[in-house]
């Protein structure tokens, strides 16, 4: 998660990998046959959420071209079939209720424009499901951008209409703290009991102008109304499931996900091991009590806490999450509600270094449509989890738009 992982750990992950893995405790390697492979490069894949922007602002690469570090690149997408990610405007929580929030969203969107006008033979903005489509047939990959974190809109329905021309097209509406519009699942202080009045109005307007409403982040009542007052399908643009992490408010449970696709919407499934086990979520308590430990014995200024993450990593190695697990995560979805109601929503370049075995950037999509092929799914299927389902939502959302 953004704040917690150091960008520069993700080099880590990037080994000599690309479609291949081997579990540290089995013989199983994940590789992809080169039927996955061309699913992949024949499919528009959709990501719901890669923090590129905000990776490079916290140290600039150029990701048109091959990067040491992180988890997306041009090469990388390209090898995995990633045509489609949504990049992230991440505005920390930190300036919440400030017009910084507002002017960094509009730097960050700056940066997207950037890496289109350095390479317009690769990229391309993309601001409705058609362009995207168009985009893939010309062999372009489409940037669409999405908000995670709605305060830079400041309570002001002009900024909304600001970010819309400049291509938002879902916001987030809450991050790591309530803000002016909703709770958040990570604070336990329930300001709004849900949603802002604020909040409430923004869910019509959201729905009037075209924008699509992201539930990722929010608290369980925030999210029960935006599902009773939005006249659209909703979506959660990188969560995973409470069944397998339990007590992680942050994923959704499973009368959510009942609701989600009684609506309409789709459950993005987030990579981050934290998301996907209970283990490593245990793990990263484990490392914030030591930490906060040694601060009690030695204080703040304790030269130890220089080397604390990756010393502590040494004695408890990290429970990585593997790739069978994610596929646990969809598997459950479609059993619930369908395959209709379930996408990517990868979080690459936001989690640092706690992605999946087999699933450790951008160019490892073909070992996901592999495992999918392997439990069952049939092509048509497996076409909708990558893309379908969430260009179907975006369709709807634009349609009920230009109705109103």
């Amino acid at each position: 998660m953004k704040g917690r992982f150091p960008l520069s750990t993700c080099a880590l992950a990037i080994t000599a990998l690309f479609s291949t893995f081997t579990l540290s405790e089995e013989t199983k390697t994940y590789s992809a046959s080169q039927q996955a492979k061309n699913i992949a490069k024949e499919t528009i894949i959709v990501d719901g959420h890669i923090d590129v922007p905000y990776r490079v602002k916290e140290k600039w690469v150029d990701v048109t071209k091959a990067t040491e570090g992180g988890d997306f690149d041009y090469p990388r997408a390209v090898e995995g079939g990633l045509n489609a990610p949504f990049m992230s405007i991440y505005v920390p929580a930190s300036l919440d209720n400030s017009p910084e929030s507002t002017q960094l969203a509009h730097e960050l969107i700056d940066s997207v424009e950037a890496i289109v006008a350095r390479a317009p033979d690769k990229f391309a903005i993309a601001k409705s499901p058609s362009q995207v489509k168009m985009q893939f047939e010309k062999g372009l990959i489409s940037l669409p951008m999405g908000m995670e974190n709605g305060s830079p809109i400041q309570g002001d329905l002009a900024n909304l209409n600001d970010f819309y021309e400049r291509g938002i097209r879902y916001i987030t509406l809450a991050h790591s703290q309530a803000n002016h519009i909703s709770d958040s699942s990570y604070d336990l202080r329930r300001k709004w009991k849900g949603l802002s009045p604020f909040g409430k109005t923004l869910v019509t307007e959201m729905n009037n102008i075209g924008i699509m409403l992201d539930i990722s982040h929010v608290s369980d009542d925030a999210f029960y109304q935006v599902i009773e007052i939005t006249k659209t399908p909703v979506i959660a643009s990188h969560s995973s499931l409470r069944r397998f992490t339990p007590g992680f408010e942050r994923n959704m449970d499973d009368d959510m996900i009942k609701a989600l696709g009684k609506n309409g919407g789709v459950i993005m499934i987030n990579f981050g091991s934290s998301f996907v086990t209970k283990a490593a979520g245990q793990w990263r308590t484990g490392l914030t009590n030591a930490r906060k430990a040694l601060i009690e014995k030695e204080g703040e200024d304790s030269p130890k806490l220089a080397t604390f993450d990756e010393d502590y990593r040494k004695k408890v190695p990290y429970p990585y999450s593997t790739l069978d697990e994610v596929l646990d995560h969809i598997d459950h979805v479609v059993k619930l509600v369908g395959v209709d109601h379930v996408g990517i929503g990868s979080d690459y370049d936001g989690v640092g270094d706690s992605l999946p075995i087999g699933l450790k950037d951008v160019a490892s999509f073909p070992n996901l449509v592999q495992g999918l092929l392997d439990r069952g799914y049939e092509r048509q299927d497996i076409e909708k989890i990558l893309s379908g389902n969430l260009l179907r939502v975006w369709q709807q959302v634009e349609d009920y738009a230009a109705a109103h």
